[in-house]
């Protein structure tokens, strides 16, 4: 790791390798995980209820069945799978069919190597670095499947939660008990949120991964990044989903996911909310 720290021309390009390899893995979780859990949900529904078994063989694995063309269902080689160039080779089309392939697939490889690089650029290559990158890997893929299916899975919200609490074990980033406090009160501030709405207009307000989410990101910046972090996802929250809203000509009452608000709220002052609020109180002195 000393020798990546001291070498960087050697050590950015491995780590833009490595985000684009993982940002292709967070693809296969992004469109596979949701119909995995589906799926088991419906069999978990059979059994509770009695009801009688059915042939219902389950969507493809996250990691064993190889990857294959949506349309027509053509196995890809190795050449076709390329993190972002098999994409860029192949002009956005299936080699066997022409079909269109989703720019999802090198936008996620795109952005995950982009963060990755940054990831190294704030932290170093040891483990607060390889630490970041593991939290930037679960925001990625949590907001694209709250995206495309307005779902935050527990099977991805609360490991990240428990992987900060460990990191704060051994004070990674910070001491174990401002990410207890961070975790705590990230799930405590939104559920009061969803509980009050609820009780005043008889409607949910968010998902209950919403909170879960929170609770992770506390876990990884403390107690001093809840209140910068849903203010910041409030803000971009407000902005882009206004612009979404009127792109499509929808009304106010259209679901929005806000997983994808708080993970870029999150990101952010896991990177530079010290800096924020240091900059913020100096600020304020000079008032």
């Amino acid at each position: 790791m000393a020798f990546l720290d001291q070498n960087p021309a050697i050590g950015y390009p491995l780590a833009a390798g490595l985000g684009l390899l993982v940002g292709s893995f967070l693809n296969v979780v992004i469109l596979r995980l949701p119909g995995r859990l589906e799926w088991a949900w419906k069999q978990d529904s059979r059994e509770v209820l009695g009801l009688d078994e059915v042939y219902d063989p389950p969507p493809p694995g996250i990691v064993v069945e190889r990857s294959h063309c949506p349309h027509c269902k053509h196995v890809l080689s190795w050449y076709e799978n390329i993190p972002l160039f098999s994409w860029l080779a192949l002009r956005g089309k299936c080699r066997h069919c022409k079909a269109p392939i989703s720019p999802q697939y090198p936008l996620v490889e795109l952005l995950t190597m982009l963060l990755f690089v940054a990831c190294v650029a704030r932290f170093g290559f040891g483990w607060q670095g390889f630490g970041a990158m593991v939290f930037t890997a679960f925001l990625v893929s949590m907001s694209g499947i709250d995206l495309r299916t307005q779902l935050l899975p527990d099977s991805l919200t609360l490991p990240l939660m428990w992987l900060g609490l460990i990191a704060a074990s051994d004070n990674l980033y910070i001491a174990a008990k401002p990410a207890l406090i961070g975790a705590a009160v990230g799930y405590g501030s939104l559920w009061s949120v969803w509980w009050l709405f609820k009780q005043l207009t008889g409607k949910e307000g968010m998902g209950h991964g919403d909170f879960k989410l929170l609770a992770a990101i506390g876990a990884w910046t403390g107690l001093k990044g809840i209140l910068p972090t849903v203010l910041i996802s409030s803000l971009v929250g407000a902005i882009i989903g206004s612009i979404f809203l009127a792109m499509k000509g929808r009304d106010r009452a259209t679901p929005i996911p806000f997983g994808p608000y708080l993970a870029i709220a999150g990101w952010i002052v896991f990177f530079w909310g010290e800096a924020m609020i240091d900059g913020y109180m100096r600020f304020a002195s000079l008032r």
